[in-house]
Formats: C-alpha cells, structure tokens, sequence
C-alpha cells in the first residue's frame, strides 16, 4: 500500500511539471492541443492526489504502525472518527491534503470556466500546477507519508489529546479549502496580467472562488475560535496567536478584494489594487501554510517540529511570489492597469469602498506587523521579542470602529456622486436606532462608562444592523407593491433576484453582530481563579458556583485505556434559584513510553480540559478545573516500583488484571477524598452573539455564491456556442 502512495506522489510532481511546461509553451506558441494536454494534466493530478490522500486514510483507519505517520498520531485507542482526521495533525498528511486539495478545486476551476478566458487560463493553469509541483515536491524528497519502517511497534503515540474535538475534524478542511481556493483567483490573476487582458472579464469568472475562499476560512477560523473557548481551557475565543493570525491575514485581504472589485466592474477603476489584493492574498495564504508548518513561530497550535528543508522551501516559494507579483503588478502599472475613471466625489459609494479597503489593509498591516515582530525584533537586536494581545487590541479596536461604521454607510451612498441631504434621508432611521441602542447600553450596563470603547462599537454595530434590516425591509416592500406577495415570499423572490446584493447585507448584518458579541463579552465579562474544596464556593457576577463532589473515571476502547478523567460536578445558583449543574473534567492520555513507569504513564503524558458550559442566548456560564492529584504522587510512584519489581514474576495476563486493580484503587482514592482543585470560572454575556453572528455571515455567503436561475444553463448554451464558433474556424 505505501508503494502505492509513493509511485502516485512521483506520479503526481511528473504530472505538475509536465503540465506546467505544456501549458506555457502551448500560451507561447498558441497551440491549442499544447494547452489542452495541460489541463488534462490537472484532472489527472486531482485523481493521483485523491488515490494517494485515500492510501494514508486506509493507513490510519487499519492502524497500519509501519508507517511513522501513522505510529506518531494515531493508537489503538483513537477513534475511527479522529483516526479519519488524524493524517492533518502531521507535516506530511497536511501537505498532502494540500497539494489534493489545491489539485481538486484547480480541476473543478479549469471544468467550469472551460471555453471562458482562453487566452489567460493556460497561465493560470501553470501556476495553479507550478504550486502543485511544489508540494509534491516536499512531499517526495523531504515528508512523504508513506515511508515504512521494518519493525512496526504495537501501538502508535496515539493523536495528540488537544486535537480530539469534533471542530477539529472540519477546521483544518476549511482552513485548507480556503487557502487552495484562493489559489484560483491569483493564479487567473498573474495569467491576466500576463497577457495584459486586466478588463473586469477576468473578476467576473473568478469571484465565486474568492467568495468560497473566503466563506471556508471564515468558517474555518470560527471553528478555530470555538475549538479554543471549549478545549484550551482559558476561556477565551482568540488570543492573537501566530497561527490564528496567520489565517485571518487573507480573509482581510480577501474581504477587501470583494469589496474593492465592484468599483472595477462598474467604473474601471482600482486596477491595481485589485490585482494587488489578489496576489498578496495568494501569498498570504502559503505564508500562513509556512507558519503552521514550519515551526518558525511559537504556537499552541503548531503541532510539528521545525524542519530548516521545509521552512527554507516555504521561504523560497513566498520570495519567488512576491517578487512575480511585483514584477507583473509594477510593468503593467501604465499601461494595461491604468484606470478607466476618476473619482467624482468623497461622498459616494466608490468612496466608501475606497475607504473601507483602507481601513482593512491597515488592520491587515497591524497584524502581520505583530505577528512577525518576534522574528523582526529578533533581526534586528538578536533577541526574540513577542506583542500580547493588549497591543493588537490598542491598534485593531479603532480601525474596527471606522470599519464597522462603513460597512453600515457603504450600502446606502449612492454611485458617483451624493449629497449629504440625500445621505441623510438614508440613514436618518438607523441613527435613531443606534441612539436608543446607545441609551439602552448605558441603562442596563452600570459599568458602561468605564468601557467607552465597547459602548462607542455596540452603538456602531447597531447603526450597521438597522441600515442592513431597512434594505431588506425596502426591497420587500418594493416586491410587495409590484406583485402584492405575502411578505415572506417578497422577502425570498428580492434575495433570490439578486443574490449578491442581499447576501452582502446579511454578511454586514452579521459581521456586525458578531462584534457585539466579541465586544460585550471581552468588556463585560466576570473572571476568577479560585481553588475550593468540596463543599465550598464561589461568586462571580451573582451568580453561585458551588462545588458539590469529585468525580473520577476510567474510559476504555477496545479492551485498553483510553484516559482517566478526573473531575467535579459543580450547581451554580442565582438568586437561591439553581440555573445549572456543571461537569468540569481534566482528562489524562497514556504516554506510550516504554520508559515510563507502568502506572505513572498514565498520568505524564497529554492532558486535556473538558469544561462544564451552560450556554444561553445572553450569558455563558463557563468552568474549567485543574484537579490537585498530587496526594496521588506517592501512591503512583510506589505502584511504579512495584510491577517493576515483579515484571519477570508474573505473566502479562495478571500483570494487566493487576495493573486494572490498581488504577481502579487510584481513581476510588480520589473520588472518595479528592484535595482542593484549582478552578476557572467564567460568566461572559453574549458569547453567544458571536455564533450566531457567524450564522448569518456564513448564510449570507452562501446566499451570494449560490448561482442565480439560468446561470448555469447560459454557461453551457455559451459553451457549447464558443465550440461552434472554434469549429467553424478551423473549416
């Protein structure tokens, strides 16, 4: 099976480059039967790809241990579900599902616009495989999966602890769909520029994949976000870590793409900066691929060891894009990127983009300049020096501030030029929603004055809300006075109608949710660490965490230990009222040392928290517990000796009974007179606001990607047209 893997992967880099080579020289000559064996490179890439990533999944689900993939993240004791999303915990799985999926969305692009751009797509085609080659490459000569050793050991090291959430399982997929989707657009955008055909003719056909790029990092990065709040264990959703940031530096630029390309549409202006955006995009998303993969930056969900092959190749591909970016970006600057039209007014629609790019480029430069100081500081001084989040904090907040204020007036000022009567008439209601939303924050936050900022954002952000409910609210008027509908069918045939335009006020309307939720919950929130014995508790915001009693057991699979979790079962009262009953754990994973003492391994390896959430639509109640289970250290430590000392005495059978028995007397020990524990405990109001928020944003997204009626039937009548037309050409 790994010769398998290994002969598709040679197969896969022969294919890159052979189809790399075929496509330019095709572009060069104009041999249209060059080009065409380019593409047909690609659809066989995808499908040497697909039969490779298949062979590693087979690996892990038939916990085949000759593979080291599969020995260092996978065990006995995983899973099958998490064994199924093992291979994207490792360097070498990761950039297999790379290089596949970059191979599958690089064949979907090339099937669906077939017949469209003829003159650009065999460029794009030898970059989107140039990128292809890479990975292949990397996984030839330095992390192929499907090495094997001779001698597989019994059990594997098993998936590391932090990654068994079931967020864990679809994020890196989304993250991943959203990094190779990007790939799309900047690889028709460096054809384009190529041949200096930079019209809106080259946006139109690649924006559904910048807004599915965009769409499954978004969805990504809140799974990411979740995954944080519920398994970390600190309570928090974001903390400006490398790789957090890593993937939400394109999802910036990717947002001020869309917005910035429908001034190109309309007015032919911005043609640089488009272009710009597009290919700092695509950089960005290899850069945040290097950052996760290469080590280079600390992080806790960095999950692989430095590799200087690995991270100096990462470095040479992002040193080799930017400088084809500037190149093509800068010689086209005068001539094919000059723009078509001027700027008429500071107060229109096209200024407010303008604006709006401005602000999320600059949110963009905060965190890319925060995110890399440690290695800037490190060049400079010699020391590595990291920024916290109070500084990203003390930059990103007001640049959100004017950010979310132009998201609310942006869909309202008309085209060209407006008048600030006309403004007015616009935007008069949402003002006066926004002033009862201020009044009301005042009113039922005690503490509002001293959070002026977080008052000064929930003001804005319901300014944005009310202009996106009036448009929707308008358009449904609209449709009822024409057709005389029932409200909810107006509401479905104006989306419907014009899905790009309604989907973006539900993006807005979400966007602007989910910062309230982000905005409330950081200012407002009430924290403490506290360490309490059974019995006793603690108050947090009026509300009554009491911790009633320990708990402790012991999780098997498949005839062997999985993990001891040790726990509580915590009541938490308002008011003498109970409103929830909490089950904090702290979960304990083997270590598969054969090193490590025979009880003692089972408390040194991973460990993980499970914490007890009562979620709810205007608060969270949030614990986490540190168990003290150093009363246990002793007993451990003494166990250890002992089987040690009878390991040539008794037979593995008993061995295994007895080492049961005396794990089982460990956890009844500490069920029955566990010592104080440490506990985190949370009461964050609207938490949930960021979900929900998220909701809609990704909702929005799919409305306005979702292919309007028509759509596809004209692409196959011009399809089919285009091949009519070659064919009588060529009699």
């Amino acid at each position: 099976m790994g010769a398998v893997g290994q002969a598709c992967l040679i197969i896969a880099l022969g294919l890159s480059v052979y189809g790399a080579v075929a496509s330019l020289y095709g572009a060069r000559t104009r041999s249209h039967a060059w080009v065409a064996s380019g593409r047909r490179a690609v659809f066989a890439l995808a499908a040497v790809a697909a039969v490779a990533f298949a062979v590693m999944e087979v690996a892990f689900l038939t916990s085949d241990f000759s593979f080291p993939v599969v020995a260092q993240h996978s065990s006995l004791t995983t899973p099958w579900y998490y064994q199924l999303a093992a291979p994207w915990s490792s360097q070498e799985g990761s950039l297999l599902l790379w290089l596949t999926m970059l191979a599958i969305w690089s064949a979907v692009s090339l099937l669906l616009l077939r017949g469209r751009l003829r003159d650009v797509a065999p460029y794009a085609t030898a970059v989107l495989l140039g990128l292809s080659a890479f990975f292949a490459a990397l996984l030839v000569f330095d992390a192929s999966p499907f090495a094997r050793v001779a001698a597989a050991p019994a059990d594997g090291l098993g998936l590391n602890p932090l990654l068994r959430h079931p967020s864990m399982m679809i994020h890196p997929i989304m993250l991943y769909s959203g990094y190779t989707l990007f790939s799309v657009p900047f690889a028709f955008a460096v054809g384009a520029l190529a041949v200096r055909r930079v019209d809106a003719e080259w946006i139109r056909v690649t924006r559904p994949f910048a807004l599915g790029a965009w769409l499954a990092l978004g969805i990504g990065i809140i799974l990411g976000a979740r995954w944080s709040y519920a398994e970390l264990g600190w309570g928090g959703y974001w903390a400006w870590d490398p790789v957090e940031n890593a993937s939400l530096l394109p999802w910036i630029t990717g947002t001020a793409f869309l917005h910035s390309v429908m001034i190109q549409e309309r007015r032919g202006m911005l043609k640089v900066w488009n272009a710009s955006l597009i290919l700092a995009t695509g950089v960005l998303c290899v850069l945040g691929t290097f950052l996760v993969r290469s080590g280079i930056l600390d992080s806790i969900h960095a999950f692989v060891q430095e590799g200087k092959l690995l991270a100096w190749s990462f470095i040479g591909l992002v040193c080799a894009m930017v400088a084809l970016s500037v190149y093509l970006v800068a010689s086209r600057r005068r001539d094919a990127l000059r723009s078509e039209a001027r700027l008429d007014s500071l107060l229109s629609r096209e200024a407010a983009f303008l604006a709006n790019n401005l602000v999320l480029v600059a949110i963009a430069f905060v965190v890319f300049w925060g995110t890399f100081f440690p290695l800037i500081s490190e060049a400079l001084t010699g020391t590595k020096a990291a920024v916290g989040p109070p500084w990203f904090d003390r930059y990103t907040v007001p640049l959100v501030l004017i950010l979310v204020l132009l998201s609310g007036i942006g869909p309202v000022i008309a085209w060209r030029r407006s008048s600030p009567s006309r403004l007015w008439r616009s935007v008069r209601l949402p003002v006066g929603f926004a002033a009862l939303t201020l009044a009301a924050t005042l009113a039922l936050a005690p503490d509002a004055a001293s959070h002026a900022t977080t008052v000064v954002l929930v003001t804005v952000a319901a300014f944005a809300i009310a202009i996106s409910v009036s448009e929707l609210w308008r358009g449904m008027r609209a449709r009822q006075a024409m057709t005389r509908e029932r409200p909810l069918i107006a509401l479905v045939s104006i989306v419907r109608r014009n899905r790009a335009r309604y989907g973006g006020y539900m993006i807005h309307l979400g966007v602007a949710v989910l910062f309230i939720g982000i905005a409330v919950s950081s200012a407002f929130a009430g924290e403490t660490d506290v360490r309490l014995a059974p019995g006793q508790s603690a108050t947090v915001k009026g509300y009554e965490f009491t911790y009633l009693r320990p708990t402790a057991r012991i999780d098997e699979r498949g005839g062997q230990l999985e993990r001891i979790a040790f726990g509580s079962r915590v009541r938490v009262e308002k008011d003498g009222r109970t409103v929830a009953m909490l089950a904090p754990e702290r979960n304990y994973f083997p270590m598969n040392n054969p090193m490590a003492g025979v009880v003692s391994r089972f408390f040194e390896g991973e460990a993980t928290s499970e914490i007890g959430l009562r979620a709810g639509r205007m608060r969270d109640l949030w614990i986490a517990e540190s168990p003290d289970i150093a009363a246990l250290t002793p007993v451990i430590r003494e166990g250890d000796k002992v089987f040690a000392a009878a390991a040539d005495k008794v037979d593995a059978s008993t061995r295994s009974v007895l080492l049961a028995q005396a794990l089982t007397g460990l956890v009844d020990r500490y069920r029955q007179s566990a010592p104080p524990a440490q506990f985190r405990i949370l009461v964050s109001p609207m938490v949930g606001w960021i979900w929900i928020g998220s909701l809609i944003v990704f909702a929005g997204g799919l409305v306005a990607l979702w292919p309007a009626p028509g759509t596809v039937r004209g692409r196959v009548r011009a399809r089919y047209a285009a091949r009519v037309a070659q064919d009588l050409g060529r009699a």
